[in-house]
């Protein structure tokens, strides 16, 4: 009974935020954060950054962290139900809106409303990025490491994540046996 419920509860707040994902999976971990750690309370916020880093280690897109959260609520179960309501209701409403969008291209409003949706795309990745670094823990050790790893990727965007992992992991392990 509890299962089919933490399932239920798993499509009602994954079903939504598969619609407002903006920008894509990093727009919304915010949102998952808070959903499973401060109102679910289904982990810790130390689990919860331990399931990112994971999903960020992994190959694939970064919403990897959806089916990591449904597994660690309901197995393999719960891994297949959050993935379903994260990426089947987006995927429908991208494949018709790309197919009306594309009968619009070339008109002004067209690349208004692209140009409008970008900061929104940005805010979201970043609120994301928030989240996910006071999840670690308030420190300078961590603000140091997150703001190296960003210029990183800005520098080098081809960078593979794995590298900045790596290196991240030894730059924080530097500043921490610092301080």
């Amino acid at each position: 009974m509890d299962d089919n419920r933490t399932l239920i509860t798993l499509v009602l707040i994954l079903l939504p935020l598969s619609l407002v994902s903006i920008g894509g999976g990093a727009s919304i971990f915010a949102e998952i954060q808070h959903q499973a750690v401060t109102v679910q309370g289904w982990m810790t916020q130390r689990e919860f950054a331990g399931l990112f880093a994971l999903s960020r280690a992994a190959p694939g897109p970064g919403a990897l962290l959806v089916p990591l959260v449904g597994w660690k609520m309901a197995g393999w179960v719960g891994a297949l139900v959050a993935s379903l309501a994260f990426f089947v209701p987006s995927s429908l409403l991208v494949f018709g809106a790309a197919h009306l969008w594309n009968r619009w291209r070339g008109f002004r409003w067209h690349a208004a409303i692209e140009a409008g949706l970008a900061p929104i795309a940005v805010g979201l990745i970043l609120a994301g990025a928030y989240a996910i670094l006071r999840s670690t823990g308030p420190g300078l050790p961590a603000c140091v490491v997150a703001a190296a790893v960003a210029v990183a990727r800005i520098w080098q965007p081809r960078l593979h994540p794995l590298v900045l992992l790596a290196l991240g992991a030894a730059l924080f392990s530097i500043i921490a046996s610092l301080t």
